[in-house]
Protein backbone atom coordinates (compact mmCIF):
# COMPACT_ATOMS: atom_id res chain seq x y z
CA UNK A 1 0.00 0.00 0.00
CA UNK A 2 1.44 3.13 -0.80
CA UNK A 3 2.33 6.29 1.24
CA UNK A 4 -0.66 8.15 0.17
CA UNK A 5 -3.31 5.25 0.33
CA UNK A 6 -2.23 4.63 4.19
CA UNK A 7 -2.79 8.64 4.89
CA UNK A 8 -6.15 8.43 3.45
CA UNK A 9 -7.13 5.10 4.85
CA UNK A 10 -6.04 6.93 8.45
CA UNK A 11 -7.95 9.99 7.86
CA UNK A 12 -10.94 8.39 7.23
CA UNK A 13 -10.67 6.27 9.72
CA UNK A 14 -10.63 9.29 12.67
CA UNK A 15 -13.57 10.85 10.60
CA UNK A 16 -16.52 7.96 10.46
CA UNK A 17 -20.13 9.34 8.85
CA UNK A 18 -22.94 7.53 10.56
CA UNK A 19 -26.61 6.91 8.76
CA UNK A 20 -29.22 5.88 11.03
CA UNK A 21 -32.05 3.75 9.59
CA UNK A 22 -35.64 3.12 11.77
CA UNK A 23 -37.04 0.26 10.41
CA UNK A 24 -39.97 0.50 12.50
CA UNK A 25 -39.00 1.26 15.97
CA UNK A 26 -40.92 2.57 18.96
CA UNK A 27 -38.41 5.37 18.56
CA UNK A 28 -36.68 4.54 22.35
CA UNK A 29 -33.27 3.22 20.54
CA UNK A 30 -33.95 6.87 17.98
CA UNK A 31 -33.85 8.53 21.52
CA UNK A 32 -30.67 7.12 22.97
CA UNK A 33 -28.74 7.17 19.64
CA UNK A 34 -29.16 11.03 19.35
CA UNK A 35 -28.44 11.00 23.21
CA UNK A 36 -24.98 9.52 22.00
CA UNK A 37 -24.35 12.64 19.67
CA UNK A 38 -25.26 15.18 22.09
CA UNK A 39 -22.40 16.97 23.91
CA UNK A 40 -23.13 14.83 27.14
CA UNK A 41 -21.97 11.79 25.67
CA UNK A 42 -20.05 13.32 23.02
CA UNK A 43 -19.73 10.64 19.69
CA UNK A 44 -18.38 13.52 18.10
CA UNK A 45 -15.00 13.16 19.54
CA UNK A 46 -14.78 9.66 17.81
CA UNK A 47 -14.40 10.85 14.86
CA UNK A 48 -18.56 10.75 14.08
CA UNK A 49 -21.42 12.46 12.82
CA UNK A 50 -24.76 12.06 11.37
CA UNK A 51 -24.85 12.17 7.54
CA UNK A 52 -28.11 12.81 5.68
CA UNK A 53 -27.61 10.18 2.67
CA UNK A 54 -26.65 6.96 3.25
CA UNK A 55 -24.35 7.46 -0.10
CA UNK A 56 -22.08 9.05 2.78
CA UNK A 57 -22.40 6.71 5.30
CA UNK A 58 -19.06 4.53 6.64
CA UNK A 59 -21.52 2.70 9.22
CA UNK A 60 -25.16 2.28 9.29
CA UNK A 61 -27.15 2.18 12.54
CA UNK A 62 -30.36 0.87 12.48
CA UNK A 63 -33.18 0.36 14.73
CA UNK A 64 -36.48 -0.78 15.42
CA UNK A 65 -38.16 -4.46 14.01
CA UNK A 66 -38.02 -4.97 10.56
CA UNK A 67 -41.20 -4.45 9.53
CA UNK A 68 -43.41 -5.34 5.80
CA UNK A 69 -43.45 -1.66 5.01
CA UNK A 70 -39.78 -0.82 5.81
CA UNK A 71 -37.96 -3.97 4.34
CA UNK A 72 -37.67 -2.87 0.87
CA UNK A 73 -36.67 0.63 1.70
CA UNK A 74 -34.38 -0.72 4.23
CA UNK A 75 -32.97 -2.94 1.48
CA UNK A 76 -32.90 -0.26 -1.33
CA UNK A 77 -31.37 2.04 1.34
CA UNK A 78 -28.42 -0.33 2.34
CA UNK A 79 -28.03 -0.80 -1.25
CA UNK A 80 -26.75 2.59 -1.71
CA UNK A 81 -24.24 2.87 0.45
CA UNK A 82 -20.71 2.56 -0.59
CA UNK A 83 -18.39 -0.35 -0.01
CA UNK A 84 -16.86 -0.81 2.49
CA UNK A 85 -19.75 -0.19 5.57
CA UNK A 86 -20.63 -1.84 8.53
CA UNK A 87 -24.00 -2.21 9.93
CA UNK A 88 -25.01 -1.64 13.85
CA UNK A 89 -27.98 -3.07 15.23
CA UNK A 90 -29.50 -0.72 17.66
CA UNK A 91 -31.48 -2.48 20.63
CA UNK A 92 -33.21 -6.19 21.16
CA UNK A 93 -35.84 -5.31 17.81
CA UNK A 94 -33.53 -5.82 14.89
CA UNK A 95 -31.83 -9.03 16.40
CA UNK A 96 -34.88 -10.59 17.64
CA UNK A 97 -38.07 -8.80 17.34
CA UNK A 98 -38.55 -8.33 20.98
CA UNK A 99 -41.88 -7.77 21.84
CA UNK A 100 -43.66 -7.48 18.43
CA UNK A 101 -42.10 -11.30 17.18
CA UNK A 102 -44.43 -12.95 16.08
CA UNK A 103 -46.63 -10.16 14.65
CA UNK A 104 -47.84 -9.87 11.36
CA UNK A 105 -45.92 -6.92 10.51
CA UNK A 106 -42.69 -8.27 11.31
CA UNK A 107 -40.61 -9.83 8.84
CA UNK A 108 -37.38 -9.16 10.78
CA UNK A 109 -34.86 -10.46 12.07
CA UNK A 110 -32.25 -7.57 10.26
CA UNK A 111 -29.47 -10.36 9.85
CA UNK A 112 -31.91 -11.67 7.04
CA UNK A 113 -31.37 -9.22 4.87
CA UNK A 114 -27.88 -7.43 5.67
CA UNK A 115 -24.40 -8.34 7.63
CA UNK A 116 -24.80 -7.18 10.74
CA UNK A 117 -21.43 -6.24 12.20
CA UNK A 118 -22.23 -5.37 15.69
CA UNK A 119 -25.09 -5.73 17.82
CA UNK A 120 -25.82 -3.36 20.83
CA UNK A 121 -28.02 -5.59 22.95
CA UNK A 122 -31.14 -4.02 25.33
CA UNK A 123 -33.98 -2.32 25.21
CA UNK A 124 -33.28 0.38 25.25
CA UNK A 125 -29.43 0.48 25.06
CA UNK A 126 -28.07 3.09 26.76
CA UNK A 127 -25.95 6.10 24.92
CA UNK A 128 -22.75 4.28 26.27
CA UNK A 129 -23.11 1.07 24.58
CA UNK A 130 -23.96 2.93 21.69
CA UNK A 131 -20.55 4.65 21.39
CA UNK A 132 -19.22 0.84 22.42
CA UNK A 133 -20.86 -0.03 19.23
CA UNK A 134 -20.05 2.60 16.95
CA UNK A 135 -16.34 2.28 18.52
CA UNK A 136 -16.19 -1.82 17.74
CA UNK A 137 -17.42 -1.06 14.16
CA UNK A 138 -14.86 1.88 13.52
CA UNK A 139 -12.52 -1.08 14.32
CA UNK A 140 -13.95 -3.68 11.82
CA UNK A 141 -14.59 -0.86 9.09
CA UNK A 142 -10.90 -0.34 8.97
CA UNK A 143 -9.98 -3.72 8.64
CA UNK A 144 -12.48 -4.02 5.76
CA UNK A 145 -10.82 -1.01 4.16
CA UNK A 146 -6.80 -3.40 4.99
CA UNK A 147 -8.91 -6.06 3.49
CA UNK A 148 -10.16 -4.20 0.43
CA UNK A 149 -6.41 -2.88 -0.98
CA UNK A 150 -4.69 -6.08 -0.44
Amino acid sequence: MSFIQNAIDNAMSKSLWLYHINAGSCNGCDIEIVAALTPRYDAERLGCKLCGSPRQADIVLVSGPVTLQSRDRLIRTLAQVPEPYCVVSVGSCPCSGNVFKGSYAICGPLEKYCHVDVSVAGCTPKPEAIMAGIAQAAEILKEKRKEMHK
